[in-house]
């Protein structure tokens, strides 16, 4: 496992500084990915407080490399559903989700629920 999955409330914590981000290294952060659909996300939150748009993107690309998101991690985020439900899980969540079970990654968090998931991939809860 060499990539690090970046979901959009571990994106957030970097671009806010907030309690956590510091675990996100410079070695985590190095190959860090997140999925098309968390960049989306947190392009949404950035906007909503009241960034321009071109620049809150440009703050988003700023913290991972993005990744497609393919057929296959649809079907995934869709599986994933009932396994992640009672946890409350978005769409979004089980996207990053999916990326991560695709590339055999690790996801680094920072809702403290996942740390009950146990669906086969390493998740890092950064606070």
């Amino acid at each position: 496992m060499s990539k690090a999955v970046l979901d959009s409330s571990a994106m957030l914590a970097i671009l806010f500084d907030e309690p956590g981000a510091e675990k996100l290294n410079d070695e985590i952060m190095a190959d860090a990915v997140a999925s098309m659909v968390n960049l989306a996300e947190v392009q949404s939150k950035l906007v909503a407080k009241g960034q321009h748009p071109d620049v809150a993107w440009e703050n988003v690309l700023s913290i991972a490399n993005p990744a497609e998101y393919t057929l296959e991690q649809a079907k995934t985020s869709g599986t994933l559903v009932k396994r992640t439900a009672p946890f409350g899980l978005s769409l979004g969540d089980r996207c990053c989700l999916a990326l991560a079970i695709a590339l055999k990654a690790e996801v680094y968090t920072a809702d403290r629920i996942w740390s009950g998931l146990n669906i086969g991939i390493p998740i890092h809860v950064i606070r």
